[in-house]
């Protein structure tokens, strides 16, 4: 049984900045600012990477690869971490994360290269479950909305400051200084947060029978079989040749019946709370990064503004989304919490739907900063609300298990949908761009529509999702329900 036990008289009252939590909070924060930093500054670099290792071709693979061992990582850190506590996954994560950095950093083939990015991908999929039963065995449930609109806020300055930095450090000391210089950084959140996960979280947690928790060895077959699938998947989406069917095909054969298994039942067909929960994070997550991945493109070749115009059109949304985390996270809106996760969703599809009005030249630019930054509001809302509501719902011998399988949701969404808008776009000739002196444009406008516009559908299916996450309750009294339970307040109303 782990540590934690129920607040003592003095921590009832405490924040999430209080004495009896501060060193944990900003430790795991640090955590996640640092992997935040290191997701916008990556990117910055990659284009430059790929070119001096003469690996533009395998381009797309550093993305796919991270991607797909991190889906492995999450059901790992799930078992492990309600087996034996998350302090262990969560190590083990940060170390596996800062030894893929390292290898990509120093790689001279971009072979090696892509291998470091998996072995970062499994590293971060192991680190970001186990924060997840961090929380919710650390923190009282008043506490938890508050920490994760902290996880949110982490990632305003590496939005903004990111890219920046990121761009400065390739161009002044070389690419490889943005991949090695970033384990460094990770000495001092270990050392304020691990003590404390030592004494609040760690060791396993007892099933109800009593029993210890075991491992799951079907969910690590098809953890096994999600990654391959998803690598397939990617893979087929990426090459649009007819022999790309054949892995295709394998890759969606192995992924489906995976991706069953690993979520709770139910999840497919929206079913009352925790299914739904879990797939509203995917549903909203996919709908709006794959969304997001074009926007850029679209400003630079549809609007002629150049990449770092293109980029600071969506920094606001750092800041939007951080704000509407906190939105959620304050005490007054609990009763609401539902409520926001649909004003969230209907956020989502608005802003999707408008980006491709800038298609039009009459349209201004600056609407699509403007809209996204109501979609990344929208997002704030739900995301951490889907999170809430996960650990709220999760027995805490399940915690490790459900908070997989809410990452799960949110990375597979990712390459499905990314993969199905990809398609659309280069078979609509999304890929063809012609220069002029003075305006670089796509020769088909539509092939962004035909991203955005499903998207925003995906998003208003969403919508609907969220008004099912809470378990319907019965519409009759049970029989004993005139008398008081033992463990009801009767000073409740």
């Amino acid at each position: 049984m782990y540590a934690a036990g129920a607040p003592s008289v003095a921590e009832a009252d405490e924040t999430v900045l209080g004495r009896a939590y501060r060193a944990l909070s900003l430790g795991i924060v640090s955590v996640v600012l640092l992997i935040a930093f290191e997701a916008t500054a990556v990117g910055t670099a990659m284009p430059v990477a790929a070119r001096e290792l003469d690996g533009v071709s395998l381009y797309a693979f550093a993305f796919s690869g991270y991607f797909t061992t991190s889906l492995f990582g999450m059901v790992l850190s799930g078992q492990w971490s309600d087996r034996r506590g998350p302090l262990g996954p969560l190590t083990t994560g940060i170390a596996s994360f800062g030894a893929g950095l390292l290898l990509s950093g120093t790689a001279g083939a971009m072979w090696v290269f892509i291998l470091g990015r998996a072995v970062q991908g499994l590293g971060g999929g192991l680190v970001i479950v186990a924060l997840y039963v961090v929380v919710g065995r650390a923190y009282p449930e008043r506490l938890r909305p508050a920490i994760m609109a902290a996880f949110a806020a982490s990632w305003i300055l590496p939005s903004i400051v990111g890219p920046l930095a990121a761009g400065a450090v390739t161009e002044r000391l070389g690419w490889r200084w943005v991949f090695v210089g970033i384990p460094v950084l990770v000495v001092f959140p270990l050392a304020l947060a691990l003590p404390q996960i030592r004494r609040r979280a760690s060791g396993p947690v007892a099933t109800p029978d009593g029993k210890a928790h075991s491992l799951d060895r079907r969910r690590i077959r098809l953890a096994l079989a999600i990654s391959l699938g998803a690598g397939l998947l990617q893979y087929a989406a990426q090459d649009l040749r007819p022999f790309s069917l054949l892995p295709g095909a394998a890759g969606l054969a192995l992924l489906v019946p995976a991706a069953l298994g690993l979520l709770p039942k139910g999840t497919y067909r929206a079913a009352r709370g925790l299914p739904s929960v879990v797939l509203l994070r995917g549903v909203a997550a996919g709908s709006f990064i794959a969304a997001e991945s074009f926007v850029p493109l679209m400003l630079v070749t549809q609007r002629g503004l150049s990449p770092t115009l293109a980029g600071f059109s969506l920094a606001a949304g750092g800041g939007t989304w951080a704000l509407g985390s906190w939105v959620q996270s304050r005490s007054r809106v609990e009763p609401y919490r539902e409520r926001l996760t649909t004003v969230g969703m209907l956020l989502v599809a608005a802003a999707v739907a408008a980006a491709p009005s800038v298609l039009v030249d009459s349209v201004p630019v600056w609407t699509v900063a403007v809209a996204w930054g109501f979609g990344c509001f929208g997002m704030g809302l739900v995301i951490s609300s889907t999170s809430v509501l996960l650990l709220k719902l999760s027995a805490p011998e399940e915690a490790g298990t459900n908070s997989a399988a809410l990452q799960i949701s949110d990375g597979l969404s990712n390459v499905v949908l990314l993969s199905a808008g990809g398609a659309a776009f280069a078979a609509l000739g999304g890929g063809t761009v012609t220069h002029t002196t003075t305006h670089t444009s796509g020769s088909h406008p539509a092939a962004f529509a035909a991203v955005f516009l499903p998207m925003a559908a995906v998003a208003l299916v969403g919508a609907w999702v969220s008004t099912r996450l809470r378990e319907r309750r019965p519409q009759h009294p049970a029989p004993d329900a005139g008398r008081v339970r033992c463990d009801v307040d009767p000073t409740r109303g």
